[in-house]
């Protein structure tokens, strides 16, 4: 593991993250970095670690594996030896069928519950997106991307679905971090503005459509590049 990279601030972290237990802080952190492939698809993740990286308790680092080996995001290959799961041409189609499916119905659920103040919310986040790719900044444009999604599925008030979401794109997170690598952030598919205009115009099926378009994109990108390893 590569001590000299430091573990990124999760965006979803709440501000009052020292009354938080210290494992679930190091769960957010650890799963920030599995999110926005700070952590590699296949690299070894071990307690030792991520105590040093983190500054942490080895209790709190091995609940947090704990969890995020449930969750499917690391994966125990016996030997006590953890890593990042390298996403197979079989998985990523598997990722893709779910995504497909169930982004743009969270999103078709959401758009009646986005008001103005939320809406404007979530485009402030893809106008930093737009400057992230602009920079070329990798790092901001994983982190706001996520962000961009987030707001819009958890205003579908469907927790389960939402949740499910959230776990396949740790699932694919870090290799999405591959293809930003690969294709730079110039390249990379934007149907955000199709989805903004169909949300204030509160159309949930222009939406859904929007939606279902950038997953796909993505999606394809990821493709192509299993496809070449």
């Amino acid at each position: 593991m590569n001590l000299d990279v430091i573990a990124p601030a999760n965006p979803f972290l709440a501000e009052d993250a020292g009354k938080m237990p210290a494992h679930q802080v190091v769960y957010e952190q650890v799963r920030a970095m599995i999110l926005f492939g700070d952590l590699a698809p296949g690299q070894a993740v071990t307690i030792q670690g991520l105590t040093t990286q983190l500054s942490a308790g080895m209790t709190p680092v091995r609940e947090a594996l704990r969890r995020l080996i449930a969750e499917g995001a690391l994966t125990h290959q016996g030997n006590r030896r953890v890593s990042v799961p390298i996403l197979t041409p079989d998985c990523a189609n598997e990722l893709g069928f779910m995504r497909k499916t169930l982004e743009p119905e969270l999103t078709r659920r959401a758009v009646m519950n986005i008001d103005a103040s939320r809406l404007a919310a979530i485009t402030a986040c893809d106008t930093e997106l737009n400057r992230a790719i602009a920079h070329g900044d990798i790092g901001g444009y994983l982190t706001q991307n996520y962000r961009f999604h987030a707001m819009i599925y958890e205003a579908a008030n469907a927790p389960i679905m939402a949740a499910t979401v959230d776990r396949l794109w740790l699932r694919f997170g870090p290799s999405l971090r591959v293809v930003c690598g690969r294709f730079g952030t110039s390249n990379l598919p934007d149907k955000h503005k199709d989805l903004l205009e169909a949300i204030g115009r509160r159309d949930p099926e222009d939406a859904a459509r929007a939606m279902l378009e950038d997953v796909m994109q993505g999606a394809s990108q990821i493709e192509t590049v299993l496809q070449d390893t």
